[in-house]
């Protein structure tokens, strides 16, 4: 398959080359616009001299109001609702944003659509910004953090959303074991789980025994994510607290489980449970079923542009359930996806570009927040003990690292797109950037490789495949699933490289949720996934030490680590040490002393590899019908801002 892939790629380099090189002009210096924001239409005028004097809707939702069906729109909205500055222009109401998703598996993809937060980061991710909470205010001793929500605000279906809400989470979620087992470890400082306190109606508190560093940035993050999606008024039917154990065990029977927090659990599904209100600006109408999930807008959402008019400005949101993601660049091909990133391969650009005429549409190229596109992850906590104790001794992953030909893997699969060879670290721009480890046994060395495992006495065979110390032949398999880059060929190359110095290696594509099966059960040898976080890398620090499930390379001892000693195995010397660095890094307010932190546990990664890095990303493709507007034509394209929401969809319109 490989050499099929790497004969086109040849044909097409010098014309994608060309192309791509002038985009690589650009990303050197892109910069990153802002869709600004103000926290009310007081502050918008202050800092304009413009009032906003009167609400607008849109008219689906006028009609409804005509009819009796829905309150006017000043009383839907919030006292103080966020006015959105649009991109390029007040834009207009009406129409289906038509997109392409792979079904429940694929559930990041409404969801990135559709994400609030109490705080949120700038599209740029270097700072905050308020959302639903319009303010916040940090004790002296940065162990209390209190927020001030939007008064007035409320769901989809009419009702208050209130600091009962998140306290809701807290008390009645986070703190049930039987929803809750495990408790999350961004709340914990200290090995304490923080508290949270209802001052009022609009105002919450999160309470810790110690000062807590990283806080909010964490609630600006995906650990902050969900916080505020728990009605209680309609979530507390399904909750033995609030129900009766008569009624909830009927409720239980009716719906086909056993236990009632399984029926919980499905309530709260938010694309296959259609009465759930929310507080996002598109709510489910349709649910997640072939072959079509139907977002509808939310006429209590609690945002307007800046003449007063509700957003968002598009009516309905269509995610058309495809089997596969060729399929998904096919779609985009025809013109039938309106705007959509998510599995749009790049290095289908030069196909992109044939057709945009035809197609009527545009392409949009963002800066990637991946530290890398490729993370190769050799499975440390290995079922078998003989391949466990191969991968635990650093010399056998440095040898991998330099048996692979990179700058091969760069022209043949990414078509030379990317800047260079590169191990996992965070960007340069980022603040973080280490370049000790960023070039650790980084070239192509398959001499040094070879005297590495010779020196580990992995002796070859008389076929050239090594022998484990057990006299079986050292064979291991390469997992991926085939969702965010050519892994494919690249993997193939990679296996031709490592069965090269004696390793024999076969490479597995997997669906998504088969290959997050095996991995959960540790029975993966190599897995390959996306880098996390390169502008925040201390939100999701998952590639440098045992953070959580999505560490592939030490599930088990992130298990200990997410789970407090609950469960998991507890992991020993360097790598324990980074888990220790961390949590002190989560205790410091200095931003210089969580640099300096940061940068002892990158120096125990430059000297251990635990993970085996491969390029720096290249750009992320983006779609985009010429009609639809407001979409930023530079920025940043990031899991942890859950990318396109930093761009904020909500403002996004087709133009008539």
């Amino acid at each position: 398959m490989y050499k099929k892939s790497i004969a086109r790629g040849i044909l097409v380099l010098t014309v994608i080359c060309f192309l791509f090189s002038l985009s690589q002009q650009v990303f050197s210096q892109v910069k990153m616009p802002s869709p600004a924001s103000y926290n009310s239409p007081a502050e918008y005028a202050k800092a304009t001299g413009k009032k906003i004097t009167r609400y607008k809707e849109a008219p689906m939702l006028a009609d409804l109001v005509k009819q009796g069906k829905l309150p006017p729109v000043e009383k839907r909205l919030p006292d103080e609702p966020l006015v959105m500055v649009p991109v390029e222009e007040v834009g207009q109401y009406g129409g289906t944003w038509r997109r392409a998703w792979l079904g429940r598996a694929d559930g990041p993809g409404p969801d990135r659509i559709t994400t609030e937060r109490l705080i949120y980061f700038t599209p740029d991710g270097k700072d905050l910004i308020p959302n639903i909470a319009k303010s916040w205010k940090i004790s002296a001793d940065r162990k209390e953090f209190t927020f001030y929500l939007r008064r007035g605000m409320k769901w989809s279906d009419g009702q208050p959303f209130t600091a009962d809400d998140i306290l809701f989470w807290y008390e009645d979620i986070i703190l049930n074991d039987e929803l809750t087992p495990t408790k999350p470890a961004w709340l914990t400082i200290g090995g304490k789980l923080g508290k949270v306190q209802k001052v009022s109606t609009y105002v919450i508190k999160f309470v810790f025994d110690q000062p807590y560093g990283l806080f909010l940035r964490y609630l600006a993050g995906p650990p902050g994510h969900g916080i505020c999606y728990y009605p209680k008024h309609y979530l507390k039917q399904f909750h033995p607290k609030y129900t009766s154990k008569e009624k909830l065990d009927a409720l239980v029977k009716e719906a086909g489980l056993q236990y009632w927090y399984q029926l919980f659990s499905n309530k709260t599904d938010r694309w296959m449970n259609t009465d759930l209100p929310v507080i996002s600006a598109w709510k489910c109408v349709v649910p997640a079923t072939r072959p079509h999930m139907v977002l509808e807008r939310n006429p209590y959402y609690w945002k307007v542009d800046i003449e007063g008019n509700q957003l968002p400005y598009i009516d309905r949101v269509d995610h058309e359930f495809v089997e596969n993601i060729e399929i998904v660049n096919m779609r985009a091909v025809a013109g039938q996806i309106d705007m959509q990133a998510r599995h749009i391969l790049w290095q289908n650009y030069t196909l992109f570009m044939e057709n945009k005429d035809k197609g009527d549409y545009r392409i949009v190229k963002y800066k990637d927040d991946f530290e890398t596109n490729m993370v190769v992850a050799l499975n440390l906590n290995h079922k078998d003990p003989v391949i466990r104790q191969i991968f635990n001794d650093d010399r056998f992953r440095k040898a991998l690292s330099l048996a692979i030909n990179r700058n091969e893997i760069n022209q043949l699969c990414y078509l030379g797109m990317c800047e260079e060879p590169r191990q996992v670290v965070p960007l340069p721009e980022s603040g973080y950037f280490s370049k000790e480890l960023a070039y650790a046994y980084i070239d192509y060395n398959p001499k040094e490789a070879n005297r590495l495992l010779d020196e580990m006495g992995l002796k070859k065979g008389p076929d050239g495949i090594r022998l484990r110390p057990d006299g079986k032949p050292l064979m291991i398999t390469i997992e991926f699933t085939p969702a965010f880059g050519p892994w494919a060929d690249a993997c193939e190359l990679i296996a031709k490289y490592w069965t090269a110095v004696g390793v024999k290696t076969a490479v597995k594509s997997e669906e998504r949720s088969l290959f997050y099966t095996r991995k959960a059960a540790l029975e993966h040898d190599v897995a390959i996934w996306t880098g996390s976080v390169g502008m925040q890398p201390l939100i999701d620090p998952r590639w440098y030490m045992p953070w959580s499930t999505e560490s592939n390379h030490v599930i088990a001892y992130a298990q200990w680590y997410q789970s407090g000693g609950k469960i998991g195995e507890k992991p020993t010397g360097d790598l324990l040490k980074t888990i220790e660095l961390y949590e002190e890094i989560k205790k410091t307010s200095s931003d210089r002393k969580q640099k300096e932190l940061f940068q002892q546990i990158l120096k125990l990664n430059a000297k251990n590899l635990w993970v085996i890095g491969t390029l720096s990303s290249p750009p992320d493709i983006c779609i985009v019908k010429n009609n639809m507007r407001n979409v930023p034509e530079t920025g940043i394209y990031s899991w942890v801002l859950h990318s396109p929401k930093n761009f904020n969809p909500e403002q996004f319109f087709f133009k008539k």
